[in-house]
């Protein structure tokens, strides 16, 4: 690792949540992990959700390798300014609206294969009555 590597403050880092620049917090230090993002085992996605946050624990809840922890050291770019590191994180809600399995396409089609043999059967019953009658 330089020496020559500087202080981030963590609203620095946390600007860079996307799959093309890509910083993370772990132990305190910062590494840029965008060259990584396509290699990653676990997928991008895994290394997108511990942006914007001290990704320390999620690191080491996987339980890491040996020889991926030596490969951080590639993408060491400075420490953490812990000053700046807020101590709780506000939770945001989704924007997304919330699922409504009654309107999804598979609901609709459940529907239809109910009430189509009912129907069928109806109009087999009222065909039946009525040419029966005459």
């Amino acid at each position: 690792m330089a020496s020559d590597r500087k202080l981030h403050a963590f609203e620095e880092v946390a600007k860079h949540n996307k799959t093309k620049d890509c910083w993370l917090i772990i132990s305190g230090k910062v590494y840029d992990v965008t060259p990584f993002m396509d290699d990653h085992p676990g997928g991008d996605e895994v290394l997108l959700s511990a942006t914007g946050k001290d990704a320390t624990n999620d690191f080491e809840d996987v339980g890491h390798s040996d020889s991926a922890r030596e490969m951080m050291d590639k993408y060491y770019i400075g420490e953490i300014d812990m000053s700046t590191v807020p101590l709780k994180r506000a939770y945001i809600p989704s924007e997304q609206t919330a699922y409504n399995p009654d309107k999804t396409p598979e609901f609709i089609i459940k529907i239809l294969q109910f009430l189509v043999p009912i129907l069928i059967l109806g109009l087999a019953l009222t065909v039946r009555h009525y040419t029966k009658e005459q």
